[in-house]
């Protein structure tokens, strides 16, 4: 069995214009004093990473490894959520995600989704430069406005639609396959790929492509009242990246899984700090730990209540409290009294 690496830390929700959270090295400072061993770091932050430089020099991609290593870190992934979004947007939420592209392409959905591309091209060869196995990314949606079946879906659509998004993300695939790293979907609401179903429908739709993989966050499963620790059990291959993080679900006689657009702190479900929430995280990490998963547990705080540096304090310990270092011995070898064929056979009552 294998030993998971952690903890690290998902820069996303932390990095900031105010220091320590406004470069690389000041966060990775800051992080490593809360005992976060590895970092995966938001490639469309300038802050952080210039995706392109990285994409191009080698040397510069040693640059950062050397930047973390002063701290006693390493970079664990990159993330690519923003842009892997807008690889697939349904026109509904065009100006909502216009937002998130470089600003020239803004306003234009097809040379903003071109862009997109791109910049999925250009974070396959940056992790392959900085030596990493594994990128998380978001699918984006064209089904998503059809969530629920009403009106009735036209026969066809949802399978229109998938068709689309395999024929949008397979020329990627096979750049991150060319680059040896897994893409690994996030599986979350507002994506096509929300839970194991649509998961499995596009990675038929994309021939069961061996880098169509998944970053396992149960804290979507919770707030979709999915089975988060069955889902490792049917898909445990699958699981190549892990974020940590915690939810919990209130019912309610006025509300349920859709939360009636209340804000989040008023939400039936609504994301936790660690330890705070209904996540089976005990149950998680032995899974994680049968299945031989050896990746790392990132931290992703989010939370409607706690502040983001007790957060991630408190988060770094949970982890490390909760990482199972695998034995390299069954309890039971003490009481091993040897064996042989010759002696099963005689056990047996064959001779």
């Amino acid at each position: 069995m294998k030993t998971m690496k952690g903890p690290a830390l998902f820069l996303a929700q932390f990095a900031g214009d105010e220091a320590p959270f406004n470069s690389l090295n000041a966060i990775s400072e800051w992080s490593a004093s809360l005992g976060f061993k590895g970092l995966q770091i938001p490639s469309w932050d300038g802050r952080l990473i210039d995706l392109e430089k990285a994409a191009d020099s080698k040397n510069y991609c040693d640059e950062i490894k050397g930047t973390l290593a002063k701290h006693g870190q390493e970079v664990t992934e990159l993330s690519t959520h923003l842009q892997g979004q807008l690889v697939a947007v349904h026109p509904a939420y065009d100006e909502m995600f216009d937002g998130f592209a470089a600003e020239e392409v803004r306003g234009n959905p097809k040379a903003r989704q071109q862009w997109a591309v791109d910049q999925m091209m250009l974070a396959a060869k940056a992790s392959a430069n900085l030596g990493l196995r594994d990128h998380v990314t978001f699918s984006g949606a064209l089904a998503w406005p059809y969530i629920y079946p009403w009106p009735q879906r036209p026969d066809g659509l949802i399978e229109t639609a998938f068709g689309e998004l395999a024929k949008r993300w397979t020329p990627i695939l096979n750049a991150f396959d060319e680059a040896g790293v897994n893409v690994c979907y996030e599986i979350h609401p507002g994506e096509d790929l929300h839970d194991g179903i649509t998961f499995e429908m596009f990675l038929e739709a994309v021939d069961n492509h061996s880098r169509c993989n998944i970053l396992y966050d149960p804290s979507h499963f919770v707030l979709q009242q999915l089975d988060h620790l069955g889902f490792i059990d049917v898909y445990k291959d699958r699981i190549k990246m892990f974020h940590v993080k915690d939810a919990e679900f209130n019912s309610s006689p006025k509300q349920g899984v859709y939360s009636g657009y209340q804000p989040w702190v008023d939400r039936a479900g609504r994301f936790r700090s660690l330890g705070d929430g209904q996540v089976d995280f005990k149950g998680i990490f032995s899974k994680l730990a049968a299945a031989d998963f050896d990746g790392w547990a990132v931290l992703e705080w989010e939370c409607c209540l706690k502040h983001p540096e007790d957060g991630a304090r408190e988060g770094a310990q949970f982890i490390s409290n909760h990482i199972i270092r695998v034995t390299e011995k069954a309890f039971d070898d003490f009481a091993d009294g040897g064996a042989d064929e010759a002696a099963n056979r005689r056990i047996l009552g064959l001779d």
